[in-house]
């Protein structure tokens, strides 16, 4: 299964949404990503969701005024199913791998994004990350707080591993324990903040 997830991202978490297998959509915002929208006092800024999925998030903050949201999925499937659901942010909703994605944001939220790729690509997330933000732009979001599976996603880790990645490549690294996850992911979320990139 990693070996496909490497190879055929695409055909990979295409499969998920074909067979049904989206165990990871609660099928509204995520509270801790609905609470960092909340409190944005520019909705005119660029913001990018990616490994969107369904993306309950992007909908939310349409549906509230956010201009310049865009979300980025690499399964066809989930991407043809959120420009139906939201045809007046077609345009917004983007078929792609993110590792190849050019653009730049004020604020990339993510949403276990980083958990659902296999370990290997880590290093490539970090750097990526610091190519796609404008100066004082920030990555803002969740990840899982305990290890998870080692053959398939969701891959977790720690917070001391998290840290250690990421201090490669931002000056600013913010790692806290998240107080709003949902019942079934209490004490497994945490709050990340990445900011100025030093590469």
């Amino acid at each position: 299964m990693s070996k496909e997830l490497i190879e055929q991202p695409d055909a990979f978490w295409n499969s998920r949404y074909q067979n049904g297998e989206t165990g990871w959509d609660i099928g509204y915002p995520s509270p801790p990503l609905k609470a960092i929208l909340d409190t944005l006092p520019n909705k005119h800024n660029r913001i990018l969701i990616p490994g969107a999925g369904n993306a309950w998030e992007a909908r939310y903050a349409w549906e509230n005024g956010f201009t310049q949201l865009y979300v980025i999925d690499i399964a066809p499937l989930a991407v043809e199913g959120l420009r139906k659901a939201c045809p007046q942010h077609a345009d917004k909703v983007i078929l792609g791998d993110f590792f190849e994605h050019e653009g730049k944001y004020n604020l990339i939220l993510e949403q276990t994004f980083f958990c659902a790729l296999h370990p290997s690509l880590r290093e490539a997330y970090a750097e990526k990350m610091t190519k796609l933000l404008l100066p004082g732009a920030s990555v803002q979001g969740v990840l899982f707080a305990t290890a998870m599976n080692s053959d398939r996603p969701p891959y977790g880790g720690s917070a001391t591993a998290y840290a250690q990645l990421f201090r490669k490549y931002f000056q600013q690294v913010s790692i806290a324990p998240c107080e709003n996850s949902i019942p079934a992911r209490a004490n497994n979320e945490l709050l990340i903040r990445l900011s100025e990139p030093l590469i």
